[in-house]
């Protein structure tokens, strides 16, 4: 595994850091011995999420972002170094499928809108039928996403986390219930003693 610096601070982007000042302290995170895998940390986030986006490239060369989602934990933590998904009947275009047989390099990047936390990772795809690999399938399957068809699985070159600058928090109905439900229930139950009460006092 290699740092994300490493990846991505390319001599244009070095370039482009010297101009404006940064280029010293991206170096040094460049330079930073790489981690051997995913920490706890890490795999968590992953398996707690139940969205991510999946960047890659055609064979023209145009950048392509498709947003990937399921019920929580559908991307799983394979190995240290290796994350994948079940992937199910959809539209049929197979833009991202197209793009990766022929350029296996991804870019993932998983958000927590809530706690207002992102991680990058960049990886290298594999794609196989589910028929070619049942105990893969097994594996990544989730209850509610009906028939496999293709597997996809990653190996990890480098991650990153991003600062939580200009993430804008956003719930979902899940969220919002777990975090606010029981206050409601109880304001609601104390509307109905409330209404009772007047009711009894003629009020």
């Amino acid at each position: 595994m290699r740092t994300f610096g490493d990846i991505m601070f390319t001599p244009a982007v070095a370039a482009e850091q010297a101009r404006d000042g940064s280029r010293d302290n991206y170096a040094k995170m460049a330079a930073r011995p790489a981690p051997a895998g995913l920490a706890d940390a890490e795999a968590d986030f992953i398996g707690a999420r139940d969205s991510f986006y999946l960047a890659t490239v055609t064979e023209t060369g145009w950048p392509y972002v498709q947003h990937r989602g399921g019920p929580r934990g559908f991307l799983k933590v394979l190995t240290p170094t290796r994350i994948g998904f079940a992937d199910y009947r959809g539209n049929r275009q197979f833009v991202s499928t197209g793009n990766l047989k022929k350029d296996d390099r991804a870019a993932l990047f998983l958000m927590d809108y809530p706690n207002r936390r992102r991680l990058k990772i960049l990886a290298r795809s594999q794609i196989v039928k589910a028929a070619d690999d049942q105990a893969l399938a097994e594996t990544l399957s989730v209850s509610e996403g009906g028939r496999v068809e293709r597997l996809f699985t990653f190996e990890i070159e480098a991650f990153d986390w991003n600062c939580p600058q200009f993430i804008t928090p956003r719930f979902t109905a899940a969220e919002i219930e777990a975090s606010i439900g029981s206050k409601v229930a109880e304001l609601e139950a104390e509307n109905v003693a409330l209404r009772a009460h007047l009711a009894a006092v003629g009020g």
